[in-house]
């Protein structure tokens, strides 16, 4: 392991023990401060971060090959996690969705930039910035649709209705559409499709926001795992961590294999998908109020697990091409 990534490691474990002791303080008492933490982030800095990504897209110089390698297969296992967790009977609405983001989501901003910078040059660097230009748009935008759809099906058996099919779509797409994440991808991409530069002073206000999104989240899942703490939901949370640091980068390496992808452009995105789980994982489960405490836990052991499983995946790409 590269020292700068050792160190971002090491950076993201001081900043969640930043939040784990604050939330043992009593100012910070009480899974309230993660949520309004949390919530801070979905509702203010993350939007921020997304239309400023998606307006500055250029769209024609993607490298198309790579990134369906990569998310065919992403996008393929998030749904059977959320298929398989939607068979069960004794789930509330939200949590087929958000486990399905816990064993799919990577963190492939804070430690995937580096991870690909140190390993793989400048040229592998882009090639990840691609996929990082459209990890959150892609899925967050797929997942928020089902949770959406599962709630609105909730809501009308709950009032002793059998679900309406146009008032389920209806419902569905409304809070799909106005949404804190949706909205502003979807504002973005109208932007970028003018060909219009974000103004500088505009542009300096989103950047600004957008950088506060990493901490705001480390230091809520800090606060989060001083509120929930492992006990309890160590079990699911090894299966979720296990699904995203193994069975992922697996599906990725075979298809992109299977594509005739080779060399570095393989490397690259099978590391990708073996980055650990990301915080908005726990963005998304205390936006539902659902499975707070696995996200959690899947995060803090998927990063931990990360420094074995990491170069396992690296020799294995490099052994194949």
């Amino acid at each position: 392991m590269s020292p700068l990534i050792f160190l971002k490691l090491l950076a993201i474990f001081v900043t969640i023990g930043i939040g784990w002791v604050a939330g043992r303080c009593k100012p910070f008492a009480g899974g309230e401060a993660a949520r309004i933490l949390s919530n801070a982030a979905f509702y203010v800095f993350a939007p921020a971060l997304l239309f400023r990504a998606t307006a500055r897209i250029d769209l024609g110089t993607l490298p198309w090959q790579a990134l369906g390698a990569f998310f065919v297969p992403v996008v393929a296992w998030m749904l059977v996690v959320y298929l398989q967790q939607r068979r069960r009977r004794d789930t509330a609405a939200a949590q087929p969705a958000v486990r399905a983001i816990t064993a799919s989501f990577g963190n492939n901003a804070q430690l995937g930039i580096p991870m690909a910078a140190a390993l793989f040059g400048e040229v592998g660097l882009q090639l990840h910035l691609s996929i990082v230009s459209l990890h959150a748009l892609i899925l967050l935008t797929v997942l928020t649709l089902l949770v959406e759809r599962d709630l609105a099906h909730a809501i009308a058996r709950d009032a002793g209705q059998s679900p309406s099919l146009s008032r389920t779509l209806l419902l569905t797409v409304r809070n799909t559409v106005i949404h804190p994440i949706v909205l502003p991808v979807l504002a973005g991409m109208a932007w970028n499709l003018t060909g219009a530069p974000i103004p500088g002073p505009i542009d300096e206000v989103l950047q600004m926001l957008g950088t506060a999104v990493v901490p705001l989240c480390l230091v809520a899942i800090g606060l989060s795992l001083g509120h929930y703490g492992l006990r309890g939901a160590a079990g699911p949370a090894l299966l979720l961590a296990a699904a995203k640091l193994l069975v992922q980068p697996a599906l990725v390496l075979a298809v992109g294999y299977g594509m005739g992808l080779r060399g570095l452009p393989l490397a690259v995105i099978v590391m990708a998908a073996a980055m650990p789980t990301g915080s908005n994982a726990l963005m998304f489960a205390q936006r539902y109020r659902s499975g707070e405490a696995e996200a959690t836990a899947a995060i803090v052991i998927s990063t931990l697990a990360f420094a074995a499983t990491a170069p396992l995946w690296l020799l294995l790409t490099q052994w194949l091409s």
